[in-house]
C-alpha cells in the first residue's frame, strides 16, 4: 500500500488550506481513511477519518473547521482545513485501515504563522 500525500505548507490564522492523500490502489479497499497529526513534542493524534460508507470523526478542536471527504473515483481523500489556528501547526499524516492494519503515507507539514 502506498499512499501519497500532497499539499499543506504555510498559511495565516484564519486562512484556509487543504491536504490530500492518493492510494496506490482503490481507495475502496480501505475501511477507514484518515489524517493524523503531530505537532513538536506531542503525540500523534487524529484529526478526522472517513469510513466506507462515508461515516465521518472529527477532533473536537476541528469540529466545524475541517471536513473530511473522499473521491472515490480519483482514490484521494481530501482534508479541507478552514479558520486555521496557530495550534494546527503539525505535521499531518494519511492514514489507512484495511481489515485491521493501518498503513501511512508521508507526512506534510501545515504551519499557521502570521
Amino acid at each position: 500500500v502506498q499512499l501519497q500525500a500532497s499539499g499543506g505548507g504555510l498559511v495565516q490564522p484564519g486562512g484556509s488550506l487543504s491536504v490530500s492523500c492518493a492510494t496506490s490502489g482503490s481507495i475502496l479497499a480501505f475501511d477507514v481513511m484518515g489524517w493524523y497529526r503531530q505537532a513538536p513534542g506531542k503525540q500523534r493524534e487524529l484529526v478526522a477519518d472517513i469510513s466506507r460508507g462515508d461515516s465521518t470523526n472529527y477532533l473536537d478542536s476541528v469540529k466545524g473547521r475541517f471536513t473530511i471527504s473522499r473521491d472515490n473515483a480519483n482514490n484521494t481523500v481530501h482534508l479541507q482545513m478552514n479558520s486555521l489556528k496557530v495550534e494546527d501547526t503539525a505535521v499531518y499524516y494519511c492514514n489507512a485501515v484495511r481489515w485491521g492494519t493501518s498503513s501511512w503515507g508521508q507526512g506534510t507539514l501545515v504551519t499557521v504563522s502570521s
